[in-house]
């Protein structure tokens, strides 16, 4: 099958993931208001953090499927098990911004949120390792070298979230920073010349 419906599908669950984020966010008292969305900071930053995830996740899907250009059952599997984690990931968010709101749990919320980002990383890599060894699946223009190199390029998320979730329990602000420096790298601008 051809993978117009797969990509439509998880747009949607994108959409609604990055969507979801904002309800974290509870109105202060009217009465300290200005006060109260200062205090709003972590919610602030948590939100800021995963839009700018699922929007990363989002560009490396799209360019993902712009090379897998068919599908078939094991894929659609590994795709559907990749957006759950997806629009699960408003959940971390939140339970990230309530810890820091609070001055508690810090790292515990850290290592959540990242865990979580690693499952993700972990399905993306999959789907693709998966699509690789199916050259079918693939558009006949990626050579095998080009498919390693791609697959080296998306194993930096679960490797890097992996790191990130055992430093959350060292210093929460450092794994918070290796979040930030992991999606530099994958919103920086590249191309994979793929040649017929």
């Amino acid at each position: 099958m051809d993978t117009n419906r797969i990509e439509a599908f998880s747009d949607g669950v994108f959409a609604i993931a990055i969507t979801l984020l904002v309800l974290e966010f509870k109105i202060p008292a009217i009465e300290t208001l200005g006060l109260g969305l200062l205090r709003l900071w972590p919610s602030y930053l948590a939100y800021a953090m995963s839009f700018i995830v699922v929007g990363a996740i989002w560009i490396n899907h799209h360019t993902m499927f712009d090379w897998i250009v068919r599908a078939d059952q094991k894929l659609l599997l590994l795709n559907t098990l990749h957006l759950m984690f997806i629009a699960f990931l408003p959940f971390p968010t939140a339970v990230l911004a309530e810890a820091f709101h609070t001055s508690s749990s810090q790292d515990v919320a850290t290592a959540f949120y990242a865990g979580t980002l690693t499952l993700i990383g972990v399905l993306a890599t999959a789907m693709w390792r998966y699509a690789a060894s199916q050259r079918e699946l693939l558009d006949p223009a990626v050579s095998p070298e080009q498919a390693k190199a791609i697959e080296k390029r998306f194993l930096i998320g679960p490797i890097g979230y992996g790191v990130a979730t055992i430093l959350a329990f060292i210093n929460p602000w450092l794994s918070i920073a290796l979040f930030i420096g992991i999606n530099a790298f994958y919103l920086w601008p590249r191309r994979f010349r793929v040649t017929a």
